[in-house]
């Protein structure tokens, strides 16, 4: 569980705290100020389709984290997971885990049960044992992807 933070579904007003939230990580490269019309639907990554999703976690009534993905036919997946981040502050407590079983909910329930994520070369060093901690599998160079999202939030992940 995140503790005592508020995970709730985002929207393109939660953009800049998103940003925000990333750029008060001295360890974080900046925001992507895409960010906005990914929300809006009016940003679409490579093969994407319009059907998107993100997550917040609040908490003191700050963004503390955030994810956001979307459907695809990117290599053969049906979801990609586009953004995920936690500050440095509130890793190793849930939150992450959380934010990507809100997510994993969504691409069930949009019919995507095989989902990838790539990982960028800045990405923490954390990333990778994260993600395989979730029960993502290599597909590719820097991109992990479940065969099965259902996993993600159901009893075969622990917290």
């Amino acid at each position: 569980m995140s503790g005592s933070a508020l995970i709730r579904e985002a929207n393109a007003d939660d953009a800049l705290a998103m940003i925000r939230c990333r750029t008060s990580d001295p360890s974080a490269e900046p925001g992507d100020p895409r960010i906005v019309d990914y929300l809006k639907g009016q940003h679409h990554p490579q093969q994407a389709l319009p059907s998107r999703a993100g997550f917040v976690a609040i908490e003191n009534g700050s963004v503390v984290g955030y994810i956001a993905g979307h459907l695809t036919t990117r290599h053969g997946c049906a979801g990609e997971l586009q953004y995920l981040f936690v500050a440095s502050s509130h890793r190793r407590r849930g939150i992450g885990t959380e934010l990507n079983r809100h997510l994993a909910r969504w691409f069930y329930f949009n019919n995507a049960s095989d989902v990838c994520v790539a990982l960028a070369a800045d990405s923490p060093k954390e990333a990778r044992p994260f993600m395989e901690f979730l029960g993502a599998t290599p597909l590719k160079a820097n991109w992990y992807h479940w065969e099965d999202i259902e996993k993600v939030f159901s009893n075969h992940v622990d917290s």
